[in-house]
């Protein structure tokens, strides 16, 4: 029963903000710090009504950061509220175009300025990459991506994708790890408090002057470092 008006307010809550994200974002449309905005509101209230706690470790390193893209790993549909605590300043994503058939937050979602791509025509993909690095190299503005591509539903990460660090390195810009854990696996959204989950900023990753042999190991490496990362967050989680 507990879920059941969880899930009812969560919903009503997240079509809320996302109507008067969209009526913000209409006084400024495609600035951006937009998402950012959009994204803490849906945090500040999702997070109270899921009952979860959320702690937030490395934030120093999104504190006065360049332009950079932000690799995160993707879970659940409860990313938005679970990551929406942490997107730094003038920083927006890359989501796929079919979020503008989700009423109110698709059109909050483009107005925010995000970038939405069809996976599935070439073509559009490789005019986004453009766009995106113009974006890190002349608009002052990071960008936030979910490099695997899809949802991994709390199982380890699943192979990323190379755009997000072709742009990286196109645009000479770092890229920024963050780590959720793994909740899907252990929240208990039936219970009033459904639980923790560790959020985790890691170090910058330079992308400049690397060899061609060092940039191939790179998205390897990061793939590596962030599963550690996230194996060490879900045992500290089970002792919290």
């Amino acid at each position: 029963m507990i879920l059941v008006f969880k899930t009812f307010f969560a919903l009503s809550y997240f079509f809320t903000i996302a109507l008067i994200g969209m009526l913000l974002c209409l006084f400024r449309p495609f600035h951006p710090d937009n998402t950012r905005l959009c994204a803490r509101l849906f945090s500040l209230g999702g997070l109270k009504i899921l009952g979860i706690k959320l702690i937030i470790e490395g934030q120093e390193h999104l504190e006065n950061m360049p332009p950079s893209v932000i690799v995160a790993n993707h879970q659940d549909n409860l990313d938005l509220f679970i990551h929406g605590g942490v997107i730094p300043k003038r920083t927006v994503s890359i989501g796929k175009k079919s979020l503008k058939y989700l009423p109110l937050f698709g059109q909050m979602y483009w107005l925010a300025g995000n970038i939405m791509i069809d996976r599935n025509k070439s073509r559009e993909s490789i005019n986004a990459m453009t766009e995106t690095t113009q974006a890190l190299t002349h608009k002052n503005t990071s960008i936030w991506v979910f490099a695997e591509g899809t949802r991994n539903k709390g199982e380890n990460l699943l192979p990323f994708k190379k755009g997000a660090f072709h742009i990286a390195r196109q645009a000479s810009v770092p890229i920024i790890p963050i780590c959720a854990s793994s909740y899907p696996k252990h929240l208990k959204l039936n219970k009033l408090n459904a639980g923790t989950v560790i959020l985790k900023v890691l170090p910058p990753v330079e992308t400049c002057d690397l060899s061609e042999e060092e940039f191939a190991a790179l998205r390897l490496s990061i793939h590596m470092s962030m599963q550690q990362a996230i194996d060490k967050l879900d045992e500290r989680v089970l002792k919290v």
